[in-house]
């Protein structure tokens, strides 16, 4: 499995323990490394994500719930909507990641921890976010 998915793998896991923990972000990262083995290099890079996931949740937040008209984000299953968050964040705010391969990752990433139901979910309001802010 290449290095960067991994590397969003391990951001999601960390944003999943903020959104039903609600505890201190930098606190939450690190027990989620103590606790899943991360693969050598990955930290600091799914850190420097995880955080800046972190710092944009409302913008985030926003668009996605712009682009999923019939679910609120409250009623969202949380790995889902940390999976939305990481992909959206990485559309919008990481240059060096194509929109689509941001797209592709977090559906990846939905098959390993999401329900059966994920995939087209996220396919969908990522989608829409690609279509309504990403693209212009």
């Amino acid at each position: 499995m290449a290095k960067r998915r991994k590397i969003r793998e391990l951001a999601v896991q960390a944003l999943f323990a903020v959104a039903i923990g609600k505890d201190n972000p930098e606190a939450t990262f690190d027990l989620i490394c103590d606790n899943f083995i991360a693969e050598k290099g990955t930290r600091p890079l799914s850190k420097q994500l995880f955080l800046g996931v972190c710092s944009k949740r409302d913008i985030l937040d926003e668009l996605i719930a712009a682009a999923s008209k019939h679910w609120r984000i409250e009623r969202m299953p949380p790995v889902d909507l940390s999976i939305l968050r990481l992909a959206v964040f990485e559309m919008i705010f990481v240059d060096d990641v194509p929109p689509k391969v941001a797209i592709d990752e977090a559906l990846e990433i939905g098959k390993k921890f999401g329900s059966e139901k994920s995939v087209a979910f996220l396919n969908g309001v990522l989608d829409r976010v690609y279509k309504d802010v990403a693209l212009r």
